[in-house]
């Protein structure tokens, strides 16, 4: 519905995408990185709809889910997690993926858009444990392009594979380039 806006939109800010999601896959997590800004999830919601992922959901913290715009974020697709407290969201999440027989989610492996020196673990033990592919997408903001890169299945081997990620990742200029994530993993 809204996407001949949305490519209008990006044609206009001069964003193009770069590389493509598959085709033959039902599910996977798409790892946005690096998260530095607000202006992340708009772009995000409109290159959804240009990709035509709408089914694509995403996890945000719990408190943008209560009134007065929770019920807008929900429509969206996002499902609300409460960061205060663990509960076991890997497994959570992992039991998701394997109630669905179609199911991608959308996260930034940062999860925060402050500088961090490492990524967060939990988005690759989700795919992991639901063994599903990682898609690394990044928002470049320096050259305007969404960017997305190759399938990582992930092999058990975290450090071999978040080093894969960051490689990734170090190529892609947030639009507040001083908190994106260190090449030095």
């Amino acid at each position: 519905m809204m996407r001949p806006i949305y490519i209008l939109i990006f044609k206009l800010m001069g964003w193009k995408v770069t590389g493509a999601f598959p085709n033959n896959l039902k599910k996977y997590i798409i790892a946005v990185a690096p998260h530095t800004s607000n202006w992340d999830f708009p772009v995000g919601v409109m290159a959804r709809s240009i990709l035509g992922l709408q089914r694509a959901r995403f996890l945000g913290k719990h408190s943008l889910f209560k009134p007065p715009f929770g019920w807008f974020f929900r429509w969206l697709g996002g499902y609300p997690v409460d960061r205060s407290n663990k509960h076991d969201m890997v497994q959570q999440v992992v039991d998701i993926f394997n109630s669905h027989e179609e199911f991608i989610l959308a996260l930034a492996p940062e999860g925060t858009r402050k500088k961090v020196d490492k990524l967060r673990t939990g988005f690759y033990y989700i795919a992991l444990g639901a063994k599903v592919p990682i898609i690394p997408c990044g928002f470049d903001f320096a050259i305007k392009r969404i960017v997305i890169g190759d399938a990582l299945m992930p092999s058990g081997e975290i450090d071999k594979d978040i080093h894969q990620l960051i490689g990734f990742y170090s190529k892609i200029k947030g639009k507040n380039p001083e908190l994106g994530i260190l090449a030095q993993q």
